[in-house]
């Protein structure tokens, strides 16, 4: 949920109202501070919809993985297919799955400064100071790879205290956990300069049994997190932050099953794997009059295996009856992606803080995004169908914002960015392709502030998303390039204080239109074949997305909080003719755009050290995808945490899904049921119930 200017000392999930905490008859507010803008920014003063999770909410709603809060973000959604969550849609935007080449994303997903976007699945919590969310278009300060939206995970900072900790955890479907985290002064530089140093190690049997292997791990979690960061003070007038991280997840994938349940059959079992090296340089001078420069490098290595039993079966099982039809198929996606990037930004030392002030940021960007490819398809026979693709963009970025406060009340800003986009593109089907693309976007905004206790925004953005190629065996040519698409979109927002700042509502209306909207359709190239999927993107000729975010939170006494949201969101395509059929889909609504999602519960927090929270998680159905109609079921999610907190130590005992609801987070539909192959929807099913105990020591 979004939190407001102040972030509680102990908080609520998503809160927006400040909560007070009394000590010596003192109030103790603390500022929510969002470092994913052009500059950090106060929350208050950020002239669009944002939710901030900060860490005591990652505590208290949190487990593991991002996975775990997905559920208390408006409008924000996600499409399985794999054993984490990977591919985002923020307000109905983003990517379903990424099996082919040449990626191009609509979301982006930050850790700290580097651009992971389209590989979400790293994102695990140890030691992860907030998260925050930026609902629609970036296009000013993120450009092609924002679209929909960002996302960024904010590890903490390492601070000139010495800290030794350890966090440890069990829970049912065989799960542990083991974390350290180490941090303090180091003597190089100046006073605040520090390390930081995370380790932790994760496994669980991942919610599934396979009958015919006998195993109840094929699809579970082996995920290793190890991160470093260390603050050189270098004087008055020069700092660098250097940090470095390594994921290593190994984890199965064995999610599918034909009579859609968490009891398969594969004699093959899958596996997706993520394994992700990356440094990160950010160096801040402040040495010259009127402005200060900012240096950002990262370096970013990711090797990908997924794979998975195709047919989801075993040769015993097809030869019974009723298929009695040999049958055996298998998957396999090899990548590596390499990103390298570097930002010159520059600002102005003033900020737009009294009538008359002026304030800028301006910049250079420059990414090299390369990726070998290799798609292998296994059906038994000696030799196996086999795509080699090597892909490489490189976008070069200036852009600039200036805020100007005219009023003593009202701040107006500008944002403009000129993006060119330069790819190649080849394969061993004979694919090449070299497009380049000048793309251009920005924001205009006011701010305002009725009272010291309500404020109003009011946005125009324009993002972009560049254009591409399909690939692939067979695709016809007429639908091997599609087009770039245009997002203009326009947004009002009132966040206001009431009761003596005791409740609190934060309110966002927006509405966006996509020109050109890219639509991604997967088609089955051999009714016999369930590995043999081409996914195409096209344009739609548009599309409409509109909506409201809305949070209501109230602070009652006792250290009781209550909180609250709801999003609601319409969407259409128009204008979109499904590939290879005369169907035209004109009206109907964008996949995985959920018409409503809430979340609702209380939080509780006892100056003795006792804590309880439990919270309620829901959204409404969704198309699984615009290659077909069928639509999920809606549900809803009960949380619960209980627990002990001290100085040195805590204890939690926590479930998730107390109900145990049976959903489903992905769907195909297709044929994979011989003798016939008759088209059939398949659902990948969300987690079931879960218990565990989490205890941490502070030495």
């Amino acid at each position: 949920m979004r939190l407001s200017v102040f972030k509680p000392i102990a908080c609520a999930s998503f809160l927006v109202l400040p909560i007070i905490t009394h000590a010596a008859e003192e109030t103790l507010l603390e500022e929510v501070v969002v470092t994913a803008t052009l500059r950090p920014q106060s929350l208050q003063d950020v002239p669009s919809s944002v939710t901030v999770l900060d860490s005591q909410t990652l505590k208290d709603a949190g487990q593991q993985h991002l996975q775990d809060v997905l559920g208390l973000v408006p409008n924000l959604n996600w499409s399985a297919g794999t054993s984490r969550p990977r591919y985002f849609q923020i307000r109905g935007i983003g990517e379903l799955d990424q099996y082919q080449g040449a990626p191009n994303p609509s979301v982006g997903f930050l850790i700290d400064d580097i651009d992971f976007s389209g590989l979400g699945g790293l994102a695990t919590l140890i030691d992860v100071d907030q998260i925050e969310v930026l609902r629609g278009p970036q296009g000013t300060a993120y450009g092609a790879n924002a679209l929909g939206g960002l996302i960024k995970i904010k590890t903490r900072e390492p601070a000139p205290v010495y800290e030794l900790s350890t966090e440890v955890g069990t829970a049912t479907y065989g799960t542990s956990s083991l974390g350290l985290v180490a941090g303090g002064p180091v003597s190089i530089g100046g006073s605040e300069s520090a390390f930081r140093l995370v380790a932790q190690k994760y496994r669980s049997d991942g919610f599934i049994k396979n009958n015919f292997l006998g195993k109840d791990d094929t699809n579970g979690f082996d995920e290793t997190t190890l991160r470093g960061k260390a603050r050189l003070d270098i004087g008055d007038e020069l700092k660098l932050d250097i940090s470095g991280l390594y994921v290593n997840q190994d984890n199965g994938y064995d999610a599918w099953a034909i009579d859609n349940s968490r009891i398969t059959r594969s004699d093959n079992s899958g596996r997706d794997a993520q394994c992700s090296k990356a440094i990160d340089a950010h160096a801040t001078y402040k040495g010259w009059a009127g402005l200060n420069l900012e240096s950002i490098t990262t370096y970013a290595d990711t090797n990908q295996v997924y794979n998975f039993d195709a047919d989801w079966g075993n040769d015993q099982f097809w030869l019974s009856p009723p298929y009695s039809t040999a049958y055996n198929y298998f998957s396999d996606f090899l990548r590596e992606r390499i990103t390298r990037s570097q930002e010159f930004r520059f600002t102005s030392k003033n900020e737009a803080k009294k009538k008359g002030d002026l304030a800028w940021v301006s910049g250079l960007y420059v990414m090299n995004s390369s990726e070998n490819y290799k798609d292998s398809e296994f059906s038994g026979s000696p030799i196996p169908y086999v795509v080699d693709s090597a892909y490489s963009a490189t976008n070069t970025a200036i852009y600039g914002q200036v805020d100007y406060k005219f009023s003593d009340r009202s701040v107006v800003s500008f944002g403009v960015r000129d993006e060119y986009r330069a790819t190649d593109y080849s394969d061993t089907e004979g694919t090449a392709f070299s497009p380049d693309e000048n793309l251009v976007g920005g924001n205009i905004s006011i701010e305002h502030d009725l009272s010291d206790e309500h404020n109003l925004y009011a946005t125009i953005s324009r993002g972009y998303k560049a254009g591409g190629v399909n690939i692939g065996q067979g695709i016809e040519d007429n639908l091997r390039s599609f087009s770039k698409e245009t997002l203009w979109g326009a947004e009002v927002g009132d966040r206001g204080w009431w009761l003596s700042k005791k409740l609190s509502t934060d309110v966002s209306l927006f509405y966006m239109k996509r020109i050109g909207e890219q639509v991604v359709s997967s088609l089955q190239d051999s009714p016999t074949n369930p590995a043999r999927y081409v996914f195409i993107t096209d344009n739609a000729n548009h599309g409409i997305n509109y909506g409201v975010e809305a949070d209501i939170n109230y602070e009652a006494k006792n250290n009781l909080d209550f909180f609250s949201t709801v999003s609601l969101l319409q969407t259409h395509i128009y204008g979109y003719q499904r590939p290879r059929t005369t169907e035209v889909v004109d009206g109907r609504e964008q996949a995985h755009s959920p018409k409503y999602q809430f979340s609702v519960g209380a939080d509780w927090h006892s100056p003795s050290g006792l804590m309880a929270r439990i919270d309620v998680t829901g959204k409404g159905s969704f198309y699984f995808d615009t290659s077909h109609d069928q639509i999920s079921s809606s549900y809803q999610l009960l949380n619960a945490k209980v627990g002990y907190e001290s100085d040195k130590y805590a204890f939690y005992l926590w479930g998730k899904n107390l109900l145990d609801k049976n959903y489903a987070i992905r769907g195909f539909c297709f044929g994979n049921e011989p003798p016939d192959w008759s088209p059939k929807l398949y659902l990948q099913k969300g987690d079931p119930r879960q218990i565990g105990v989490t205890g941490s020591w502070k030495f």
